[in-house]
């Protein structure tokens, strides 16, 4: 029976046994400290500091205040559930929260901050892993195929929260009271999907299987994969994640040749993981170019790795590429340019 608020979800959810029950009222907080957020974002009108700057936080990235203000909700969110560390993409190491708790939380507050200004889609991505002892480190340094729970809300023209404990992401829209989480639908992956999503201006800079795989995109119904491509490009993974998740398509973030950018900008525990265990649990397939994310082990809290996860059919195309590359089998994946006016 279809469970039409994410209370209802939660409530069954609970009764599963295991650690279902903690994970069940972590989301619920989660849920409430998402509605607290969207709050603000709706009322920004009448407050001109969301776009404001402050100081550079951990990564490099100078801090809105729409940052700190998610970051103190979804860790106020933390300190209420059973949760034993959580990390945060504002901290530079995980904080310590209730001692034997059985959770940890690995969260991006706000992806996407620097669409604040010009109101474009921004939203909140977190992963659950099961907490091991008093060590942080064995708690998030481990594989995604670890995590319990992922999700994000993405704060738009509807604020939306996508979850999965395990089975098929659910789709929930947040009611006009902010009070009630309604559910939507499942998330599915369409098979394949016509689109891709990357930043083309870094043509010049991408690993060749990446260029490769583009220009066959490009070349359309006269090039190999035989049908027409349309490009995509929100510059917030949350958004990417929710439009491939609705409606398929595939999308890159690759590591590139500049200083700084050799794994690209996305980082494992709070961003890839838990985007790549939706994708999967929906029928997709993530990986960093060549092997499944949720294998691999981060070494650093902000572990960054390349990202490209999307529909099974074009992720396949996408591996054929790679395949053909590492063989030289190159008479199908000549090497053109972006708009095809020959060799480079």
């Amino acid at each position: 029976m279809t469970k039409n608020t994410l209370t209802e979800f939660l409530a069954e959810l609970s009764t599963g046994g295991a650690s279902k029950p903690a994970v069940a009222a972590l989301l619920a907080r989660l849920a409430e400290a998402a509605a607290r957020v969207a709050g603000a974002i709706a009322d920004g009108a009448t407050s001109a500091r969301l776009a404001e700057e402050g100081e550079v936080n951990v990564q490099g990235e100078v801090q809105k205040y729409l940052d700190l203000f998610a970051h103190e909700a979804f860790l106020k969110a933390a300190r209420a559930a059973p949760v034993a560390h959580m990390l945060s993409e504002e901290e530079e190491e995980p904080i310590v929260l209730t001692a034997g708790a059985p959770l940890a939380l690995a969260i991006d507050p706000l992806d996407g901050s620097s669409n604040i200004a010009i109101n474009s889609p921004i939203g909140t991505i977190f992963g659950i892993y099961p907490a091991e002892g008093c060590s942080t480190d064995k708690s998030f340094l481990r594989r995604g195929r670890h995590l319990l729970a992922a999700g994000y809300v993405i704060y738009g023209a509807r604020t939306e929260l996508v979850v999965s404990a395990g089975g098929v992401p659910r789709l929930y829209v947040l009611g006009g009271k902010r009070d009630t989480w309604h559910f939507v639908r499942e998330c599915r992956l369409p098979e394949a999907a016509h689109e891709f999503a990357i930043n083309v201006s870094n043509y010049r800079r991408w690993p060749d299987q990446v260029r490769v795989f583009v220009d066959l995109c490009l070349d359309g119904r006269e090039g190999p994969l035989n049908e027409d491509y349309n490009m995509r490009w929100l510059a917030a993974l949350v958004g990417e994640t929710h439009r491939i998740l609705l409606r398929g398509g595939v999308f890159f973030y690759p590591g590139d040749n500049r200083k700084g950018y050799e794994k690209g900008r996305l980082r494992y525990l709070y961003e890839c993981a838990p985007v790549a265990f939706l994708i999967e649990n929906a029928g997709g397939l993530a990986t960093d170019g060549t092997a499944p994310i949720l294998d691999q082990v981060p070494k650093t809290f902000h572990a960054r790795t390349p990202l490209c996860f999307g529909s099974r059919y074009q992720m396949e195309r996408y591996a054929e590429a790679v395949n053909h590359l590492h063989s030289h089998e190159q008479p199908l994946f000549a090497d053109r340019g972006l708009f095809r006016t020959g060799a480079r």
